[in-house]
């Protein structure tokens, strides 16, 4: 199977849209906060149109079967970098999951963060996600803050 990794088209918002879904469906069972019926995560356009993100997806035989993006954000003033590389929009359609797809989208994603000259690339993943978790570790993500919540 032949992965390649391109940047994705505002003609495409259809099948990004579905990817969005994709993603809030497999997170719900991780967040009780999210709220009931549909919600979006992320500005896909605005996101593609940006010279400070880029969106990519991942296809096999020309059809779209992964995605992910990268931003940049504005480091914290007591961080040493002043700005980092976000990823998110992370998604593999289910046949093509443990297939390397993942892989390729982060890497290339990291490579886009490091041709800007970034030194820090982050993510967020749930907790209790292992399987999105062990993906991030296999690419050399390491845990460094778990954000913890209470409801009164």
């Amino acid at each position: 199977m032949v992965i390649d990794i391109r940047a994705a088209l505002e003609t495409e918002i259809e099948t990004l849209l579905s990817f969005e879904e994709g993603i809030i469906v497999a997170e719900r069972p991780y967040d009780n906060t999210l709220k009931e019926g549909e919600i979006h995560y992320y500005n896909l356009i605005e996101l593609i149109k940006s010279n400070d993100a880029e969106v990519l997806v991942a296809t096999v035989n020309d059809e779209i079967v992964g995605s992910g993006y990268a931003k940049i954000l504005k480091g914290q003033p007591y961080q040493k970098h002043s700005e980092y590389a976000y990823l998110g929009f992370m998604y593999v359609k289910p046949e093509f999951r443990n297939q390397g797809v993942n892989q390729k989208v982060v890497k290339q994603l990291i490579e886009w963060a490091k041709d800007r000259n970034l030194t820090e690339v982050r993510l967020e993943v749930y907790d209790e996600n292992s399987i999105a978790k062990n993906a991030y570790l296999k690419a050399g993500f390491k845990p460094n803050l778990v954000e913890m919540r209470v409801e009164i």
